[in-house]
Order: C-alpha cells, then structure tokens, then sequence
C-alpha cells in the first residue's frame, strides 16, 4: 500500500499556530495576543460596529467573537454597548485606551511581520492564499 501525502490541513493548521506564536511573542510586551490586536486594528479602520458584523468581518463565529472581546472590554480597550436601533444588538467601539494600546503594539506587530516576510515571502502567500480561494468556489 502506498503512503498518503501529509495531509495539507495539519501541515496548515501547524504553520498557522507558528504563525500565531511568533505574533503573540511579539505582542506580549503591549500585553496583547494577535487575535485581540487583529480586533483592535478591525475597530479602528471600520469604526464601531455590531458585533455580528465584527465577527463576520474576522471570519469568527459570535460566540468566539464574544469570548474574545470580553478581555478587551475588562481592560478598558473595547466599549460595548446597546444599539439604539435594536435593543437586542451590542456594538463594539474602540476607545482611547485601545486606541493607546495600539500605538504601543502596531511597532511590535510590523517587526514579527518583517520578520516572517523575510522567511516567507510575500508572493509565496499570495500564492498560497490564492490557490486556497479556489476551495470556497462550488
């Protein structure tokens, strides 16, 4: 019998929480993991938002959405509130201590992205993500 090539989604997945490490190395000085950053920087460049939307805009379920940004509201980074439109909706907005936040953590941020640019170039993660679009197509 012969053997199965390594499955691409474990070699994925495995890169990935490489990938994810390096950036919550570089972020723990700004007291941040990469995943609350990505929420922060989202908020600053789309403003405040529903959270459904939030978490469409990060590919997150709600729930996930949730879990991640009540750290970010404990921390005084995030404000939650009512929508006035609908009751039932909470909208997330940054705030000044977020917005501080990330001007100590987009210096820390862009130095793990150089340095993973300078192992994995650009066009080889274009490539990648590319290639990897054609699977969301019927």
């Amino acid at each position: 019998m012969a053997a199965d090539p390594p499955c691409l989604c474990s070699t994925l997945r495995r890169a990935t929480r490489a990938l994810t490490a390096t950036y919550d190395a570089a972020l723990r000085p700004a007291g941040l993991r990469v995943t609350q950053f990505s929420i922060l920087r989202m908020l600053e460049r789309l403003g405040p938002m529903p959270v459904t939307r939030l978490a469409t805009e990060a590919v997150l379920d709600r729930s996930t959405m949730g879990r991640n940004l009540d750290p970010l509201e404990r921390r005084g980074f995030v404000r939650l509130t009512v929508n006035a439109a609908d009751q039932r909706e909470r909208v997330a907005s940054l705030t000044e201590a977020g917005r501080d936040a990330l001007v100590a953590a987009v210096p820390l941020w862009r130095e793990a992205q150089a340095r993973i640019e300078a192992a994995l170039p650009s066009t080889v993660v274009a490539d990648i993500t590319g290639r990897l679009a054609t699977l969301d197509r019927p």
